[in-house]
């Protein structure tokens, strides 16, 4: 199994401080996860680009670093099912600046944003997945509704559940019952009714306030969402016009 000890210590110390930054001041729509026994295995979620079939969905991909990194480019995998022209069937992806366009002057942060740009303009003529390739070509909606698909069925993040007040009075309940109603536990219990009480009186009348707002303010929320949809365009054509940049001027070197 690969581990810090295939990388040399100078190596190491370099990735280090480079994930670090990266924790610090992670690129738009992107998160290191980050393994400090094993540098040679670099994980990142990426968000989907607002805009495109990948919108909405969260993807792992890794970049596996071999004995002689950064001499040679490290190989990037979606860890999460993606439909993509540039993504095979196990994963691999292929991008010219993981394969002849790769400097060793590169660093992480610059590959990670290379592999998002990705989402936002696939290569379909340097395709891994075929079918993908083919259609993008031929049909860009019937692409569209593919990649989506896929985004819905596997790409989803992970929901967070929030702990509320009906759970809160059922760890006072279980408290008093374990500690055999040690005094205070039935003023506990009788706090406890209560607040489940009220919190189900609450709830009834919260959900006639929200079904009111939602019918004064629903075509407001459209119009929100729109401009945030086109602000997310606008970001995500900037930092591909950074990458752009960032790749010619390292050619003129």
């Amino acid at each position: 199994m690969a581990s810090n000890e295939n990388l040399p210590p100078n190596v190491i110390k370099q990735l280090a401080k480079e994930l670090k930054s990266l924790d610090e001041s992670p690129p738009d729509g992107i998160k290191v996860v980050v393994n400090d026994e094993d540098f040679s295995q670099i994980c990142a979620d990426i968000e989907g680009p607002v805009g495109t079939p990948y919108e909405n969905g969260l993807f792992r991909m890794k970049l596996a670093l071999s004995h002689d990194f950064p001499h040679s480019p490290p190989k990037g995998y979606f860890m999460t099912k993606i439909f993509h022209p540039n993504v095979a069937s196990n994963g691999e992806i292929c991008v010219n600046t993981l394969k002849k366009d790769w400097n060793p002057s590169l660093g992480l942060r610059h590959v990670l944003s290379v592999v998002r740009c990705l989402l936002i303009e696939p290569f379909p003529e340097s395709a891994l997945n075929e079918q993908a390739g083919k259609m993008l070509l031929e049909n860009y909606e019937e692409y569209a509704r593919h990649a989506r698909l896929y985004t819905g069925i596997h790409a989803k993040p992970k929901p967070k559940f929030k702990t509320g007040a009906i759970s809160e009075s059922t760890t006072a309940l279980n408290v008093g019952q374990t500690n055999n109603e040690t005094p205070g536990a039935a003023t506990a219990i009788s706090s406890s009714m209560a607040d489940i009480k009220r919190v189900t009186t609450t709830s009834a009348q919260d959900q006639q306030q929200a079904a009111n707002v939602a019918a004064t303010v629903g075509s407001a929320s459209v119009a929100t969402t729109t401009q945030k949809r086109e602000a997310g365009l606008a970001k995500v054509q900037a930092d591909k016009k950074k990458v752009d940049a960032r790749k010619k001027s390292l050619k003129r070197l």
